[in-house]
């Protein structure tokens, strides 16, 4: 099992670079994410996508629809991919599970 370390937090990573422990995040592990993922910089508004992301997961065990993460934190419709490139690097910053293949498969569209 990877492990990375930002800020003196040594966070877990499961083998595709996705957060083991779902409560083992904060800001400081969102950062430490980021930086694996090769996003230098959790602007305000890129934190902002993730904690929305983080919320609706804790909430339904699901994982939202893009343009609803958009609506809800009042940004274009396509925020999410206008910010991170890549929705699955916001997945795997927002510390969620690896998505089902069907997950994977909607946001590679």
């Amino acid at each position: 099992m990877p492990v990375i370390e930002y800020g003196g937090v040594k966070i877990k990573l499961d083998e595709e670079g996705y957060l083991v422990n779902f409560d083992d995040w904060s800001e400081k592990t969102a950062c430490g994410l980021a930086e694996n993922e090769g996003i230098e910089e959790l602007s305000k508004d890129r934190l902002e996508i993730i904690k929305f992301m983080r919320e609706y997961y804790t909430k339904f065990k699901a994982f939202p629809i893009l343009g609803a993460v958009c609506k809800n934190v009042h940004k274009p419709g396509d925020c999410v991919n206008e910010t991170f490139m890549d929705p699955l690097k916001a997945w795997k910053i927002a510390g969620l599970p690896k998505p089902s293949e069907e997950v994977i498969s909607y946001l590679q569209r």
